[in-house]
């Protein structure tokens, strides 16, 4: 579980570097990124996932890059340290997150 944090924690930062618009500031805050990020992918992101159910199997599963983007700006709402520049750095942000944590999830 630690070692997931941790890999989350590194993959916020490449996509903060990556993508404009998308502002950690400080390496402690990436700590706390990642845990909300978790815990909003346990609890919101099924229920959100089943509510646009139909929207997902058009699109192929496309969506929930849309979904990620909405979680990833609340989460910007949330963390005082955690800075979005608008839906589309979300929606970016969301995309290289998405592909840089299944990039280092297969180095573990």
């Amino acid at each position: 579980m630690i070692i997931k944090l941790l890999l989350n924690a590194l993959a916020f930062y490449v996509t903060a570097y990556l993508v404009p618009g998308f502002t950690i500031t400080g390496w402690q805050s990436l700590i706390i990124i990642s845990i909300v990020w978790g815990i909003l992918n346990i609890i919101l992101k099924p229920i959100l996932v089943l509510l646009t159910l139909p929207i997902n199997l058009m699109t192929l599963g496309l969506f929930t890059f849309v979904i990620n983007a909405l979680i990833l700006m609340l989460m910007g709402q949330i963390i005082p340290d955690f800075k979005l520049s608008g839906f589309g750095a979300a929606l970016l942000g969301s995309v290289v997150l998405s592909l840089v944590s299944m990039f280092l999830s297969k180095l573990k």
